[in-house]
């Protein structure tokens, strides 16, 4: 990502939005302030926090010098995360796997070896405390929300939408295609951290009966 596509905003005295072209670009952008963290090269902040286009570094002492420093960094592309992936088991019978296979023009009993077959990605976290946005579905795979949402989608719940895959932590209402389900505990409070997936974590999913 060149310089000149990220755009830092103030937010408050000791914050710093920064805004960039996509989503890439944010996974790019918090893998690089991760990256200078551990290297002692950034400013001292207390949380760094990804989302679908922009990244939050909140606790800085000058959120205006580092501002005026970032635009002239030259981000890497994107590269595969360090570490072992989390590996989470599904069972594939989802309300909405018929739906999502005609979408992808495949039959209903192919979609779980398409969708375990690829690796992803947590690009960033919300909407409930320990679910992830997890990216890597290729384009022609992206399927739309559902046209009325569901007013309680189980925990555990494995579903897609647009480029996302994501997992239910807890029962809540949704709009995503639900593809399967997993008895991993997403968010636990008395866990260390509580959230299985943070930002940067590789994920697969393993078909079971």
């Amino acid at each position: 990502m060149t310089a000149s596509r990220a755009r830092p905003l103030r937010v408050g005295p000791h914050a710093l939005l920064v805004e960039v072209p996509g989503g890439e670009e944010a996974q790019a952008l918090h893998a690089e302030l991760l990256r200078r963290r551990a290297a002692r090269t950034l400013p001292a902040v207390t949380e760094i926090v990804p989302a679908a286009r922009t990244v939050l570094l909140d606790g800085l002492a000058d959120p205006q010098a580092l501002a005026a420093d970032i635009v002239h960094w030259d981000v890497p592309p994107l590269t595969a995360a360090d570490g072992e992936p989390v590996v989470l088991p599904v069972r594939y019978d989802g309300a909405d796997l018929a739906e999502v296979a005609a979408l992808w023009g495949v039959a209903a009993d192919e979609v779980a070896a398409i969708h375990s077959g690829l690796e992803f990605r947590v690009a960033f976290c919300g909407f409930a405390p320990g679910f992830g946005y997890l990216t890597g579905l290729p384009a022609h795979l992206h399927v739309p929300r559902r046209a009325t949402p569901r007013t309680a989608v189980p925990a555990g719940a494995v579903g897609l939408a647009g480029p996302y895959t994501g997992v239910y932590p807890r029962s809540s209402p949704g709009g995503w295609q639900l593809i399967g389900r997993t008895d991993a505990v997403l968010w636990d409070a008395e866990r260390e951290p509580a959230a299985l997936l943070s930002p940067g974590t590789r994920v697969r999913f393993e078909v079971t009966p």
